[in-house]
């Protein structure tokens, strides 16, 4: 039985088979999911061939608040009915004795993670562009939720939500610093002088793009289901709609550590579009977004950085991490950009 770091693949296996007798036909197998630049995620494969998908926190340095398992594990079960596609959820373990820390497992649901400029313009102009679109309404779909009445009312404070937000991050950043990022001091200072009321309320999912939805492009480019939900909570659905943007076109030259920009591959709309489509759905002046925009740049920045500090104490698993430091300047002038106007 073949180890993996942050994966005690028999205390998995003996776990599972105590807590759900039956699920497991056999000796389990497992690899880890590539991808990732945060929590750990690895493919759990049993004797007859059945598939899930196990979640734990990175190794090492983990900020207060992060990486929580069991959030992560009640949004997913909460959303499980509603029209946002989402893993079934099969089991949380809050013992950290089983696996050094919390996981939890889900199914694991039909589709491939695209990352690759490759992968995007294989799926043709009409497929991107059904994609894209597809996109946009899943996010308009989360942010049209109740939260109560999925059992998520008390998933978190809407009110004055982006001054804290902003809050968290600064602070988390102070937890992060392993070196001098006066540009990412200069943004979170800028924002601070002009933070937004958080009058609406949604779920949001935190860190919404592309790479964090399974494409099954064999039923026509349909999203199967949305992942990663560890920094999911009520608040304002702008942050979401502000991160995507950053992600959609405004990594290009700077972001291929973490994923390729896809906007000018044949068949994917522009930034543009894809606002225009949200705020067709939902009652939104796009004259609002430079902000959040701003603030995703500066959120993306502080994660940046703090994958940056877990890998200078060697607490990374995965290729790609030495790149990421980096990109944590120009993040953080893309978001004086947006600021000034610059979408």
């Amino acid at each position: 039985m073949s180890e993996l770091p942050g994966l005690d693949l028999a205390s998995a296996e003996s776990y599972l088979s105590r807590e759900r007798p039956g699920l497991l036909t056999g000796p389990l197998s497992a690899e880890l999911i590539a991808g990732g630049r945060s929590n750990l995620t690895y493919l759990l494969t049993d004797a007859g061939g059945t598939e899930w998908v196990l979640r734990r926190p990175p190794l090492g340095h983990v900020l207060a608040t992060a990486h929580d398992m069991a959030r992560e594990y009640r949004v997913i079960s909460a959303l499980g009915e509603t029209p946002v596609p989402v893993p079934r959820a099969e089991l949380l373990c809050s013992d950290p004795d089983v696996l050094g820390a919390p996981f939890y497992l889900m199914e694991r649901a039909p589709g491939s993670v695209l990352r690759r400029r490759e992968q995007a313009a294989a799926l043709g102009e009409g497929g991107a562009r059904q994609l894209s679109d597809q996109l946009i309404d899943v996010l308009a779909d989360l942010h049209d939720v109740d939260p109560a009445s999925v059992g998520l009312s008390d998933f978190g404070r809407p009110e004055g939500f982006m001054a804290r937000q902003l809050a968290r991050w600064r602070k988390q950043l102070d937890a992060s610093r392993s070196r001098p990022v006066p540009e990412l001091d200069e943004l979170g200072e800028r924002l601070g002088a002009n933070v937004p009321d958080s009058g609406r309320a949604a779920i949001v999912h935190g860190d919404y793009r592309l790479d964090n939805v399974l494409v099954d492009t064999a039923n026509g480019a349909r999203i199967s289901a949305v992942l990663d939900w560890e920094m999911a909570t009520l608040g304002d659905p702008l942050a979401d709609l502000g991160l995507l943007v950053v992600y959609w076109e405004r990594l290009a030259g700077i972001g291929d550590a973490i994923a390729d920009s896809f906007a000018d591959v044949p068949g994917f709309p522009s930034a543009a579009e894809l606002i225009a489509r949200y705020t067709a759905r939902r009652d939104v002046d796009p004259a609002e977004l430079p902000w959040y925009v701003a603030f995703g740049h500066f959120k993306l920045g502080v994660i940046v950085e703090g994958i940056h500090y877990r890998h200078t104490q060697g607490k990374t698993v995965g290729a790609g991490f030495e790149l990421l430091g980096q990109m944590v300047g120009p993040l953080a002038k893309g978001g004086v950009a947006a600021l000034e106007g610059e979408l």
